[in-house]
């Protein structure tokens, strides 16, 4: 079986183990007792996975595990043949005869994950995303001051007064070009796809040497080409509610970076909040606006079930 579990967010503790067999059953003993069943192996995964036969046509979906505790059959075990006592006759009570059993299936699977989160982090390498996600909850990423340190996904989960929370993740950094699959660009959007809102996190101060605006631009262009399936239910992702994080206001020495940021995403009804991932300078109004927004949206965007 696999098994949809809160306790992965990753599928990495697979990637070294590609193969896996449930116990096998026992024979048959004396005095006509029946060989032991074999143990079901249950592999847990997050939540989120889908999971792909692959045949000689191509992968086949076979279950997408959206709900903590959904599972899918991977493979069926065999089944035991019958002994020699079956075959037992007046005149022969001890047959030098049985019945093979029958093999359990062999199949090989695909597992692709997208995970499920309120608000998906975007933006450049080395922006701050990972920082202001273990910031704003209790996830611990690792955090470097050097491009690509996250190579994949965290998930947060925030608690605001009154009992109200979200989920967030931390997406991997993209560059330009991630839509083709450049820097695995294609893999990391794959997550954004059941967010409902994405934050862009801009780097404002001058030390990173780079633009702002063209940072917005470029990684709304990415969203925009990234290829999602009009007829699955799944919108273009650059369709989603979004704002921005002008980021590292604590380091900004040209308040003319974060003005000029501030006056083209005015233009195109952007909200832009000014924040601090180090300092924690501005999250607060940041997280209240997400909250709105994704206590609007009153269902999450998942892909339609195919047919």
């Amino acid at each position: 079986n696999i098994i949809a579990s809160p306790h992965h967010n990753t599928l990495v503790h697979y990637r070294f183990r590609p193969e896996f067999r449930a116990r096998r059953g026992a024979h048959g003993e004396g005095a006509n007792r029946i060989g032991r069943n074999g143990v079901d192996l249950d592999l847990e995964v997050p939540v989120g996975t889908i999971v792909y036969e692959l045949t000689e046509d191509g992968p086949v979906e076979l279950a997408d595990l959206t709900d903590v505790g959904q599972r899918v059959i991977a493979a069926k075990g065999g089944l035991g043949g019958r002994g020699n006592g079956k075959f037992a006759t007046s005149t022969n009570q001890a047959p030098r005869r049985a019945e093979p059993g029958l093999e359990g299936e062999d199949r090989q699977l695909r597992l692709r994950l997208k995970l499920l989160a309120d608000v998906g982090i975007v933006g450049f390498p080395n922006v701050g995303k990972s920082t202001l996600i273990a910031h704003i909850s209790a996830a611990r990423p690792k955090i470097a001051n050097y491009p690509f340190t996250t190579l994949s996904p965290n998930l947060g989960v925030v608690s605001l007064s009154d009992n109200r929370s979200f989920v967030v993740a931390d997406i991997p950094g993209l560059i330009e070009g991630a839509h083709t699959g450049h820097g695995l660009g294609h893999r990391f959007l794959s997550h954004l796809e059941r967010t409902k809102v994405l934050v862009h996190i801009i780097d404002v101060s001058s030390s990173s040497g780079r633009d702002p605006l063209h940072d917005y631009d470029a990684i709304r262009r990415e969203l925009a080409l990234y290829p999602t399936n009009s007829n699955d239910g799944v919108g273009p992702l650059d369709q989603r509610p979004q704002v921005v994080a002008a980021n590292k206001i604590d380091a900004l020495d040209e308040p003319s970076r974060l003005d000029r940021l501030s006056a083209m995403l005015r233009e195109q009804e952007v909200p832009v909040y000014p924040i601090s991932a180090v300092t924690g300078e501005g999250l607060q109004p940041l997280l209240e606006a997400l909250w709105q927004t994704v206590s609007g949206i009153s269902q999450p965007i998942l892909p339609a079930t195919p047919k």
